[in-house]
């Protein structure tokens, strides 16, 4: 009964990681329709930035997000602006192109400048754990979770409270109506492909501090991501978050339960199971939007 609390309590924390990551591909594809399958490679990418702000700079991983995020940031609205917005009359069919080229882009980048040796960052709480009882917690999984609910703190104000929000939730809702009633649907697309790639480099960096990686983690990335929004529903931020953490808990309940070898296959088995019994995911709706 210990090692299931334990692998529980594992779960809930390193979820919030797989939460930061999935975060910015479903707010993407509730506001534009883009299947982002590039937010795997700029997730490595913000890994990378954390990494050389820390080798190079001293700066340290969580104090580094104040200058890694608004880079990101920039860069999203960038890559929203050149790539995303001219296929704006075939959004959801050539995003998958669109976004895999720039995924293979950043892969040949990262590969040329670093090499595809895998790179571990460090720092104290990296190595050190805090005692509870008769748990140890590592401090890195519980900086990383509490970053986490800082981050989702602020997405959920910043969607329910501010103006911006207002036209962020309608977009999701009906794209052609926002328009209707005066908002300017490509700058809150922009806005939000920027938050998203911001949100990919906070998630780079939890991923990076908890795992080694190299630029070829990518593909490991995307696809769980994708089963993560899939599970909790395509666009749904709550479903994101419930299905980042549920994924993770399943899994390490699994490898102490059963084996570690199944723990990926339970969780693709349960995906299987909601998606038939509930096509459109947890928290999705079966209907589409009309744009």
């Amino acid at each position: 009964m210990r090692l299931i609390v334990d692998a529980v309590i594992t779960g809930v924390l390193s979820g919030g990681i797989y939460v930061l990551m999935a975060l910015g591909l479903t707010l993407i594809f509730g506001v534009m329709d883009i299947i982002n399958v590039g937010q795997g490679a700029l997730v490595i990418l913000g890994a990378y930035l954390s990494y050389l702000l820390q080798q190079h700079l001293h700066i340290d991983l969580f104090v580094g997000l104040i200058l890694t995020m608004p880079v990101m940031f920039a860069l999203g609205v960038g890559l929203e602006a050149a790539f995303i917005r001219p296929i704006r009359w075939e959004r959801t069919t050539l995003s998958i192109l669109v976004t895999f080229a720039i995924a293979l882009l950043i892969q040949g980048a990262l590969s040329l400048t670093f090499s595809t040796n895998l790179v571990q960052m460090h720092a104290w709480y990296v190595s050190h754990s805090l005692k509870i009882g008769s748990f140890y917690l590592a401090w890195v999984y519980i900086f990383d979770f509490l970053l986490s609910v800082v981050l989702v703190a602020a997405l959920y104000v910043v969607l329910n409270h501010t103006k911006f929000g207002a036209g962020l939730r309608a977009s999701m809702q009906n794209r052609t109506a926002a328009q209707l009633i005066g908002i300017d649907v490509e700058r809150v697309s922009a806005i939000t492909f920027g938050i998203g790639v911001a949100l990919a480099a906070a998630g780079g960096m939890a991923y990076g501090a908890t795992s080694a990686f190299n630029p070829n983690s990518q593909y490991d990335l995307i696809s769980r991501l994708l089963v993560i929004i899939i599970l909790g529903g395509m666009g749904s931020l709550r479903g994101a978050v419930v299905a980042g953490f549920g994924m993770l808990i399943v899994e390490d309940v699994t490898s102490v339960v059963w084996s570690p070898v199944w723990a990926s296959t339970v969780f693709y088995m349960l995906l299987v199971v909601v998606l038939v019994l509930r096509p459109q995911g947890l928290f999705g709706r079966l209907e589409s939007r009309r744009q």
